[in-house]
């Protein structure tokens, strides 16, 4: 697998938000739900995303996941109901960008943390997937996600 697996350093990027536990197979819901809220409110605000919406995962149970929805925003927004303000952190983060079937990206993750224990890097937080399209716009096939990984 040729991929181009990068270090950056990144800065604090404010984002309005939607934290929530769920199972893994209620996800696809859950994300499309809440990025049209956030969507919503943005537009009630006037304010248009800074970059592609994620989604951050604060650990891998697939039972029980503890996952964050945003979109990035240019400065600090007040929050609304369950939307919330925050920011990614920042810090130096490693990233990739996957082309593909969302369900196949864990050869692509298993890759990433081959390179990171190569160049002695540890995780050191959640773990962020941009979307920069969706399957109601093109083909699985030509999916684009950025996955970022914080790490020290």
């Amino acid at each position: 697998m040729d991929l181009n697996i990068e270090l950056n350093e990144q800065e604090a990027q404010p984002v309005l938000c939607i934290r929530a536990k769920t199972p893994f197979d209620e996800l696809p819901i859950l994300i499309g739900e809440s990025y049209r809220k956030i969507a919503e409110y943005m537009a009630e605000l006037g304010e248009p995303p800074a970059c592609a919406p994620y989604t951050a995962y604060y650990n891998l149970d697939m039972l029980d996941l503890d996952v964050e929805m945003g979109f990035p925003v240019a400065k600090p927004l007040p929050g609304k109901d369950d939307i919330k303000p925050g920011e990614v952190p920042a810090g130096k983060y490693v990233s990739c960008m996957y082309k593909g079937p969302y369900g196949m990206m864990e050869k692509t993750y298993v890759e990433i943390f081959r390179w990171m224990e190569e160049k002695g890097l540890e995780p050191a937080g959640a773990y962020y997937e941009y979307y920069y399209n969706a399957p109601n716009e093109v083909p699985d096939s030509e999916l684009l996600t950025r996955i970022s990984i914080p790490v020290k």
